[in-house]
């Protein structure tokens, strides 16, 4: 049997994903809030929330291969690392991604607006999903069928701009009973509703929610790489 000859094999491209930064900073928010954690933020989004900070990432940002993005993650000395956007599930190879961090041994977590199916992710990751609220201008986005795949491991997490948002996420959660699936999160949209009142309705109301800030806007504003 003669030898391949080059012309006879075909070399498919190495796995490539396009990326806006890779960076170290303290997870701000989620139940990983306080640890050292790697972000990944990927280009490309197909939502326009209202309140977006992360408008920077809707476009440019360069070509990675999936296994050098691995080997800078794991440079950086931490055990944490979050998979974020724009919305990193709108490229389909961020699932590949996501797999390759979990065998390399990290706690990976993803940041998702929920807009897109999120069945597909690899079990061993933590699914933030970020449940676009009337507020956000895109609630029409929701798939709401991702509510039913949420479990243990996952937290499902609502920006609230204002008391109608609040009532609307509140009443989403008693009828779903969202908080016996995952870890229900409730944050005040910074410049829109200030947190003391968002903190004193969920006590009045003793919802079964988590309240959070973002603790990177606390120390960094919106500084982007922090």
């Amino acid at each position: 049997m003669s030898a391949a000859t080059p012309s006879d094999i075909v070399q498919s491209p190495l796995p490539r994903l396009k990326i806006t930064e890779v960076f170290l900073s303290l997870q701000g928010e989620a139940d990983a809030a306080g640890w050292p954690t790697v972000f990944v933020r990927l280009t490309g989004c197909p939502l326009r929330c209202t309140y977006c900070d992360t408008e920077y990432a809707f476009h440019g940002g360069q070509w990675r291969e999936i296994d050098a993005l691995v080997a800078e993650v794991l440079g950086y000395g931490v055990r944490h690392v979050c998979v974020t956007g724009g919305e990193p599930l709108a490229q389909k190879r961020c699932l590949a991604l996501l797999h390759a961090l979990c065998d390399a041994g990290l706690e990976v977590s993803l940041e998702t607006s929920g807009a897109l199916d999120v069945g597909a992710v690899d079990p061993r990751v933590a699914r933030v999903v970020d449940l676009k609220t009337p507020g956000s201008g895109e609630q029409a986005r929701n798939r709401m069928e991702n509510l039913a795949l949420l479990n243990a491991r996952d937290q499902l997490k609502f920006v609230l701009c204002d008391r109608h948002d609040y009532e609307w996420a509140r009443a989403l959660v008693a009828a779903q009973s969202l908080h016996e699936r995952c870890m229900v999160l409730f944050s005040p949209c910074k410049d829109r509703l200030a947190a003391r009142d968002l903190a004193d309705w969920i006590v009045a109301d003793r919802l079964p929610v988590r309240f959070q800030m973002q603790l990177h806007k606390l120390l960094w504003n919106d500084e982007p790489g922090r």
